[in-house]
């Protein structure tokens, strides 16, 4: 394996209760925290590793802020650490690798004593603990999103986007091609379950363009109160063909939970908006 070896840390204190990530006692996890501490700097929280010791698999998350304060030639190196540890775990078991990282010695990185953890989902759970250990800087559109509460997000951001500040900034899935016309809301209700559960916080993209059908649309109805008039939606419609083009002949705003109501945009009403289109739900 071609990395520096880690020195073994003493183990941080433990208690005499497991950690409930999910507050559910579900299946045991393993966790360490990978450290980094470059020349001239402060030691700081790298990622997150949590081994699943019942299928011997081990989940890597690390941070990807390294531009903004290691040396070109360590930025380099740290960015494919993830992939690269990723690759190792695959190819020697999680246990494996994770007990080589214990037992080698580095400069630069090392790892701290592993703690116990119910698991109910290990995706979840090493986000959970990614968000409450690792303090990566905001960096806007490149790997965090604003949160914007959806009033803000349907009147002053649509309108004036430069001019709102954001409640705050979330770090997005690594995977999630990130722009300007994104933001992160959250939505209420089960008509879009089990896409989209109850209390989700999602991606969504303002300015949508080209044709709407069979997408989810954040819609927002004028008649209604507070965060009540929003809601997501599958977008259908059809069209006819006139000598001007085309025309929308139905426009129909779908549930994808059957026990809740779809229904038919009346072309004479303006109470409903599309806002955005959905992208993702957060972790």
């Amino acid at each position: 394996m071609d990395m520096p070896g880690l020195r073994k840390v003493p183990p941080m204190a433990r208690t005499s209760n497991v950690i409930d990530i999910a507050e559910y006692s579900g299946r045991r996890g393993e966790y360490t925290l990978l450290l980094v501490a470059l020349p001239g700097r402060a030691e700081e929280s790298a990622g997150v590793l949590l081994l699943d010791p019942e299928r011997d698999e081990l989940h890597v998350k690390l941070r990807r802020d390294w531009a903004q304060f290691a040396a070109d030639e360590d930025e380099e190196v740290l960015g494919r650490l993830e992939a690269d540890l990723q690759g190792k775990a695959a190819e020697m078991g999680g246990e494996a690798l994770l007990g080589w990282l214990e037992q080698n010695v580095s400069f630069a990185l090392r790892v701290t004593g592993r703690e116990t953890v119910a698991v109910r989902d290990f995706h979840s759970s090493l986000n959970q603990l990614y968000r409450q250990h690792v303090h990566a800087r905001v960096l806007p559109f490149k790997t965090h999103l604003p949160v914007y509460a959806l009033e803000v997000a349907a009147g002053p951001f649509l309108s004036n986007p430069a001019e709102i500040a954001a409640e705050e900034w979330i770090e997005a899935p690594e995977n999630l091609k990130l722009a300007p016309e994104m933001f992160v809301g959250r939505i209420n209700g089960h008509s879009m379950e089990p896409k989209i559960p109850d209390g989700s916080w999602c991606v969504f993209r303002r300015g949508v363009t080209g044709s709407r059908r069979g997408r989810l649309v954040l819609v927002r109805n004028s008649e209604l109160a507070d965060e009540n008039r929003f809601t997501v939606k599958r977008y259908s419609s059809d069209k006819s063909v006139t000598e001007d083009g085309f025309r929308h002949t139905r426009i129909r705003l779908e549930s994808l939970n059957p026990d809740y109501p779809s229904w038919d945009l009346d072309p004479d009403e303006d109470k409903y908006q599309i806002v955005a289109e959905f992208v993702a739900v957060l972790p």
